[in-house]
């Protein structure tokens, strides 16, 4: 064997015994219009992989299918994959990150308030994953990854109802991971802590401050952090990790 890597590189070559590129995977990201969906979306175009983003309203990432849905309407959600399987194959990678908040005090909180974010953040997620699992049981793989939150983890003031639909997450992904990993199915779940996005820019600058002091590494995360929690889940490198809540939160929630 040659001593020199350039010439064992050429005769790998020559053999046709290269490393190939991976096949590029059918991913569904919903909510990946803006803040943290968005840069999921964008981190699995940046793999190659064929994204499909659910909005209400448009405004896919350039490169992916921007396809219309509202998850709380089954009948949507059977037809936004439909449409993605159309275009990309089966869903081999459902990020589901879409949700709504509505956040009072419990003595305020309407009947509307909690069914309205329960329905959109957990029981949204179910029908996805339930959708997403008949085309991954066929192909014996599948990724499936939910967004949580770290209040769905600590609780917090006046957020009853986004937070027990984040805790269900858990329970949900836990679930999951037992009834689908003998088909080569995971399901896991990322919990990030407070992110620099457009929900968290209309706090004021003592809010804003007031947070900061909480957090052990003293900022705010980029969504970019959170897509690269996202995206090592749903490859090779975490083939063997389901049922895992893994924090992207700087450390404000450690030992949850």
């Amino acid at each position: 064997m040659s001593q020199n890597p350039t010439d064992d590189a050429r005769d790998d070559a020559a053999a046709g015994t290269t490393t190939q590129a991976p096949e590029p995977r059918s991913v569904l990201v919903t909510g990946g219009n803006r803040g943290i969906g968005r840069a999921i979306a964008e981190a699995f175009l940046a793999q190659g992989d064929k994204v499909a983003v659910t909005t209400r309203s448009g405004g896919a990432p350039d490169g992916a299918l921007d396809v219309r849905c509202d998850i709380t309407d089954p009948a949507a959600v059977d037809a936004a994959f439909a449409e993605v399987e159309a275009a990309h194959g089966p869903v081999e990678v459902l990020v589901a990150n879409a949700g709504i908040t509505a956040d009072t005090l419990v003595l305020r909180m309407s009947e509307e308030d909690w069914s309205s974010v329960i329905d959109t953040n957990l029981t949204g997620s179910f029908r996805l994953a339930k959708r997403a699992s008949k085309g991954m049981l066929r192909l014996r793989r599948g990724r499936i990854v939910f967004i949580s939150s770290v209040v769905g983890l600590l609780g917090s003031p006046g957020q009853v109802n986004y937070a027990a639909s984040k805790a269900g997450l858990v329970g949900m992904a836990r679930s999951l991971a037992r009834e689908l990993g003998s088909r080569g199915i995971t399901a896991n779940v990322v919990a990030p802590g407070f992110v620099d996005t457009d929900m968290t820019a209309v706090l004021s600058d003592e809010q804003r401050a007031s947070i900061k002091t909480q957090v052990p590494l003293g900022r705010y995360a980029d969504p970019v952090e959170v897509a690269s929690a996202v995206t090592w889940l749903a490859g090779e490198g975490a083939a063997y990790v389901t049922g895992a809540v893994i924090p992207v939160d700087g450390g404000l929630g450690m030992g949850h």
